[in-house]
């Protein structure tokens, strides 16, 4: 195991010296760990080329499956120790922060409570942070990700809707087709997936909406406040508005008809192994999310 984390490691940092560094190791050390694996492989994993190290075919395989390997070693070492095991430290997570604010805040004190000797930073931001630069552990992060150099993993799915406030609803009336959409005021969510057009289907049929609207709001606690003011419908994902849907403040709409789903991803920098402080915060997480219905 030592030898392909010391691989995984010099794949993801490019050279032996910025591994070594990481590792706490001599370079002459991790040269000759990926000698001895390239060795009992029989195959060629590492190739040099004018900006360092890069992995031949096979390696890039042997990478892949090293990856996942060394994660699922890491999740049974968690499961070994116990979920009750507490944590010491400190972690940084980051996380956008109408999400963070509506499901993960209320439930930090259980996790803190879990693992008396952890700190935590919780970085609440709504763009994208460098995460090897802001030096962040994990981060909770919604919809389509851009290929990076980053591991992700899926920690939940959820879907869109058409909802408004009852009261706008009775003023203006209810939505029966996705057409009807287009003779009513939107609050436009300028930053969410999927832009102002959107498809909705219901079975084999499927209709382009385009929203309309005068109010434009780029945060989604701006989304919220005019929604909830009555302001407007709104197309969003289930999170955001969560607790009022689940109490009545607002309904959803057009409920035969189905939107693309976004999903959340805990995502972690590939230039370090993931820590076990960072995959325990994210299953606590994983978890809570999972109590959602939908």
């Amino acid at each position: 195991m030592s030898a392909m984390v010391t691989f995984v490691k010099v794949v993801e940092t490019g050279s032996f010296s910025a591994a070594a560094r990481q590792l706490s190791l001599s370079q002459p050390a991790i040269s000759k760990s990926v000698a001895q694996l390239e060795g009992w492989l029989g195959v060629r994993l590492l190739t040099r080329t004018t900006r360092g190290l890069s992995p031949t075919e096979a390696g890039r395989a042997f990478f892949e499956r090293a990856k996942n390997s060394i994660h699922e070693a890491e999740e049974a070492e968690i499961a070994a120790r116990g979920a009750g095991a507490s944590l010491s430290g400190r972690l940084r997570v980051s996380a956008p922060v109408t999400f963070a604010r509506l499901h993960i805040l209320p439930h930090v004190p259980a996790f803190m409570a879990q693992h008396p000797d952890l700190s935590l930073d919780l970085v609440l931001d709504d763009r994208k942070v460098d995460l090897v630069e802001e030096g962040i552990d994990a981060s909770i992060q919604l919809g389509d990700l851009p290929d990076s150099t980053l591991v992700a993993r899926k920690i939940a799915q959820g879907g869109h809707h058409v909802l408004a406030t009852p009261d706008y609803f009775a003023r203006h009336g209810e939505p029966l087709h996705p057409d009807d959409l287009a003779d009513h005021d939107a609050v436009i969510y300028a930053q969410r997936i999927g832009g102002e057009v959107w498809p909705l289907r219901r079975g084999a049929e499927e209709v382009q909406v385009t929203l309309t609207g005068r109010l434009h709001v780029s945060a989604a606690e701006g989304v919220r406040a005019a929604v909830l003011a009555g302001a407007g419908l709104t197309i969003v994902p289930d999170w955001m508005f969560w607790p009022e849907l689940a109490g009545g403040a607002v309904k959803a709409v057009l409920a035969d008809w189905t939107l693309p789903p976004m999903s959340a991803w805990a995502v972690f920098p590939s230039q370090r192994l993931i820590s076990s402080k960072a995959r325990v915060f994210v299953s606590f997480v994983e978890s809570e999310l999972a109590r959602m219905p939908g």
